[in-house]
């Protein structure tokens, strides 16, 4: 039986030399970072999972800084760049009404109120205020969709489809 694991982030380098992590948010849960959390480190799609339990967790400019238990100095965490932090499925948590996870968002179809089939959710950006979705779309590039309640009128997770209602230029090549 396969367990689901989902990304939460990705080691990009070590910090400092007393064991300590930098690592790119993938997630928006705070609570994913916090110490005695379990994490699983990958270092690929194929990689067999290595279980981390969270020490101590800070932030410093645009990353979360992580040390593990076990792990104290530079010569340890080496080995962890460019790996992928999950986590189980059953780690995930409830979320409140109108609140989703970006593997139910990734991979949704996407088109407008008027029926106009647009492409699929291929990745999702956090630049700043919202949440841009991009649409990958048939032989035309893609679309950056603002997640904003203007514009994403209905989210179906369930039969994988988004409804929009585009602003104006929003569709313009």
């Amino acid at each position: 039986m396969d367990i689901k694991m989902f990304n939460v982030g990705k080691v990009v380098n070590t910090h400092g030399i007393a064991g300590e992590v930098r690592v790119v948010r993938i997630t928006d849960f705070e609570e994913r970072f916090e110490p005695g959390q379990e994490l699983y480190w990958f270092q690929d799609e194929n990689s067999k999972p290595q279980k981390l339990i969270i020490q101590t967790h800070r932030q410093h400019k645009t990353f979360d800084l992580l040390t593990f238990q076990g792990y104290t100095n530079i010569n340890q965490v080496e080995g962890l760049k460019g790996g992928v932090l999950k986590v189980r499925e059953d780690q995930l948590g409830e979320l409140e009404e109108d609140e989703f996870y970006y593997h139910e968002i990734i991979g949704c179809s996407v088109e407008t109120t008027e029926g106009e089939m647009l492409g699929k959710v291929k990745e999702i950006l956090s630049p700043g205020a919202n949440d841009v979705w991009v649409v990958q779309r048939v032989k035309q590039k893609d679309l950056l969709l603002p997640y904003i309640e203007d514009v994403v009128k209905h989210i179906d997770v369930d039969a994988k489809k988004i409804v929009i209602e585009p602003m104006e230029g929003l569709l313009d090549l």
